[in-house]
């Protein structure tokens, strides 16, 4: 989604662009656009049920207790003129029919990893390549877990050349709001690309 309104004076046209935040099941993503979002974000959390437990892996988030069963959102203000509205996407299997939706209008995503569960955000990888949806893979350094380079995690995802991986902490604004300028940037260029090739 992108879109233009005006400002409170009036006289300037701001934009807003539509961002995704995905990733696997407890890596991080509410957390991330709760850290982020300058307004109280709206969450669709619930409590985890022994029902949930037959088809969610929580294998390694032993002590998560809620989960997000449709999205979140928030908004962050880049700078003047320029907002970003967040919707965090839903981690389990059962609810990706849901991304569908929420991927349409987006400009790009982050793809939320973590090096303890790195073949949980293979599905995102593989949505937005096949989608052709600029995304920046964002490795959330837990405590305890083993730190890997951003080319290693390249390597093991099999990135696309030029996928930007960043090393990031969700709980932290300011570690959050570097890695959705590393996105913007990366998705202006890549935009920037696509068109001087279909002029070209």
């Amino acid at each position: 989604m992108v879109s233009e309104h005006s400002d409170a004076a009036g006289d300037t046209a701001a934009l807003a662009l539509k961002i995704l935040v995905a990733g696997g099941f407890g890596v991080g993503k509410t957390t991330l656009v709760g850290a982020v979002s300058e307004i109280r974000p709206l969450r669709t959390e619930e409590l985890l049920s022994e029902a949930g437990q037959l088809v969610d892996d929580i294998d390694g988030v032993d002590r998560k207790v809620t989960t997000t069963v449709a999205m979140d959102f928030g908004r962050i203000t880049i700078r003047s003129g320029l907002s970003l509205y967040l919707f965090g996407t839903p981690g389990q299997d059962r609810f990706w029919f849901l991304w569908d939706e929420l991927s349409q209008g987006a400009l790009g995503a982050v793809v939320l990893a973590d090096t303890r569960r790195l073949e949980d955000c293979f599905p995102a990888v593989d949505y937005f390549e096949h989608r052709r949806i600029p995304f920046v893979v964002a490795v959330n350094c837990f405590a305890g877990a083993r730190s890997y380079g951003a080319d290693d995690v390249s390597r093991a995802l099999d990135l696309d050349q030029g996928t930007p991986v960043v090393l990031c902490d969700a709980r932290d604004r300011d570690s959050g709001k570097e890695v959705l300028i590393r996105l913007v940037d990366h998705a202006g260029r890549m935009y920037t690309a696509r068109l001087l090739d279909s002029v070209g």
